[in-house]
């Protein structure tokens, strides 16, 4: 860390992207889960809530309709607590919000919770990687319920509706694994398959970075899963051929490309090729397995306790005052209430649309916060077009208004991997036609106040990322570097233990790379700090590795090519 690049100073702001952050991209090879997932989850209560003649009640109900956005990535039986979780943190935020609201009718105490629980929310979902949509739909349910006409009385009973709602939203969730148990560990290591063919195809630091992020995935994927069963143990010798693959390519990445795609079907498992020597001096007996992956050992370890206080003691140090997240949740905090307050002065009727805003740009450093202030302004700005477009079929009667709010949610989703800006133009609409449950407002106040917020919202929010430095972003990389370098020699150290040692050596190393790529990324966009070693990223980078390679083949350190 001596190092004269470890001390020169980089520029205090760097130039700003303009035309990159709208490209579009490919979209998710999921984007349908949560599509389909949130339309039904939402149809139910309120198909349930037209009947009754109660769709003022819509808010409450989509308050735990939305949940059904989260844990598509997850094997099930970690995705059945992650969304129970999400449910409960949802009511958690909504009765924060609905009691606040029926105490005081104060806009500046309204928009410092709204202020306070969108930091709170940012931080939780962050430390947790609890991943897309992260906390902005937290946010979004949270200050719309500040703002609306609330009665002391009456939480309970529309805190059963959200709870109620959030359970229809469990089971859309979960019931998938009743059809295909292992969908989401076989998409996982499809992935680390399709990343390790690109790794093959094209050598470089951007594919191998890829590769080793997919097969890291895909381990943790399947370590989280559960029992190991037939199909998993398949899959384990599937993520082991990946990652000997990213040592030793293989002539014809094509085949790697097959094989994922077979994964991703629904016939049985594909048998990796035999690597150097038989099949069963390189996997073993099946009862030989699991000692050579040692997957099972930290399967067991996770399970016992020491494991479980291991995970907490880890999530209460990302929220401790050394995290590297305070900055973002101070900047959250900040951004949000500056735009609320902002909004207030000018007399807009609904700042929590800014609070919403200014809450949804913040990711991981300045750049990437400016990508989505651009991303969230024109999503938005176009969004209210299509609102002003379809207002008039919405008010042909509650059923159209009911199925023009469905339609944008999965057009929401459908879109929103492409590009957050595209799948803006769709939820903005349907946020927008949420008022329309409580009565018809005039179409002319809702596109001018939501304009309004969402430029000034973008504003603030922005400003505030600019102002609250986060110096904490080079320390990270400092401790990733460490870390990094502690994991290779374990790694190294445990080339002469046995096999399910080295294995969870060999994975601990992937994890700090993964870790370490992570927080170079993170500080090399944020501003208003030291210049990052680059030299020792790289170096750190090539040596690790150069480990998983040796290591993938059982060599050891003196086998490896000097750098």
């Amino acid at each position: 860390m001596s190092d004269a690049s470890t001390r020169a100073r980089r520029p205090f702001a760097r130039g700003l992207p303009l035309a990159a952050p709208l490209r579009l991209g490919r979209p998710s090879d999921t984007w349908f889960k949560p599509a389909l997932s949130v339309v039904v989850a939402s149809a139910v209560p309120h198909l349930a809530l037209l009947a009754t003649g109660r769709l003022d009640l819509v808010m409450y109900t989509m308050a735990g309709s939305l949940c059904a956005l989260y844990g598509h990535a997850l094997p099930y039986a970690r995705r059945a607590r992650t969304v129970a979780g999400v449910v409960l943190s949802m009511s958690a935020g909504l009765a924060t919000a609905l009691v606040t609201a029926s105490l005081t009718h104060s806009t500046a105490v309204l928009v410092a919770v709204g202020a306070l629980l969108a930091a709170a929310q940012k931080v939780l979902c962050d430390a947790t990687r609890i991943g897309p949509p992260g906390h902005v739909i937290l946010t979004f349910v949270s200050s719309a319920a500040l703002f609306a006409p609330q009665r002391l009385g009456q939480v309970p009973a529309h805190l059963a509706l959200t709870l109620a709602a959030g359970a229809v939203a469990w089971l859309v969730c979960v019931g998938p694994a009743l059809i295909r148990r292992e969908g989401p560990e076989r998409r996982a290591v499809a992935r680390a398959l399709e990343a390790a063919a690109d790794c093959a195809a094209d050598p470089g630091p951007r594919t191998r970075n890829g590769a080793a992020a997919a097969v890291h995935a895909a381990w943790h994927c399947l370590l989280v899963s559960g029992r190991p069963t037939p199909v998993r143990r398949s899959l384990e010798r599937l993520v082991a051929h990946a990652e000997e693959t990213l040592a030793v390519p293989p002539p014809d990445p094509d085949r790697l490309r097959a094989r994922a795609a077979l994964v991703r079907a629904r016939g049985p498992v594909p048998e990796p090729p035999p690597g150097p020597g038989t099949a069963d001096a390189l996997y073993g007996s099946e009862a030989e397995r699991p000692a050579l992956y040692g997957i099972d050992a930290e399967r067991a370890a996770l399970r016992a306790s020491g494991g479980r206080r291991a995970a907490r003691r880890t999530l209460v140090r990302s929220l401790g005052p050394g995290s590297h997240l305070l900055p973002v949740a101070a900047r959250t905090l900040i951004g949000c209430a500056l735009a609320g307050y902002l909004c207030a002065a000018l007399g807009v009727g609904r700042p929590y649309w800014a609070i919403v805003t200014a809450a949804s740009l913040y990711q991981a450093n300045v750049t990437l916060t400016w990508n989505r202030a651009l991303q969230r302004t024109l999503g938005n700005l176009l969004g209210v077009l299509v609102f002003a477009a379809v207002l008039p079929l919405s008010r042909t009667g509650p059923l159209a208004l009911v199925l023009c709010c469905l339609f944008f949610s999965f057009a929401a989703e459908a879109l929103i991997t492409r590009n957050y800006w595209l799948g803006s133009v769709a939820v903005t609409p349907m946020a927008l036609l949420v008022l329309e449950f409580g009565g018809s407002h005039p179409a002319g106040e809702l596109i001018g106040d939501r304009v309004l917020d969402t430029v000034l919202g973008a504003l603030a929010g922005f400003l505030a990322a600019t102002l609250v430095t986060n110096r904490r972003a080079a320390g990270r990389v400092e401790r990733a570097l460490e870390a990094t370098a502690r994991a290779r020699t374990e790694a190294e150290t445990a080339y002469a233990a046995p096999s399910a040692e080295l294995d969870r050596a060999r994975r601990a190393l992937t994890a700090s790379l993964v870790e370490l790529r992570e927080a170079g990324d993170t500080a090399a966009g944020e501003w208003w700090q030291r210049a990052l070693p680059e030299r020792e990223l790289l170096a750190a980078e090539q040596a690790g590795h150069r480990t998983l390679a040796a290591t993938a083949q059982r060599l050891g350190p003196a086998a490896r090519a000097p750098e």
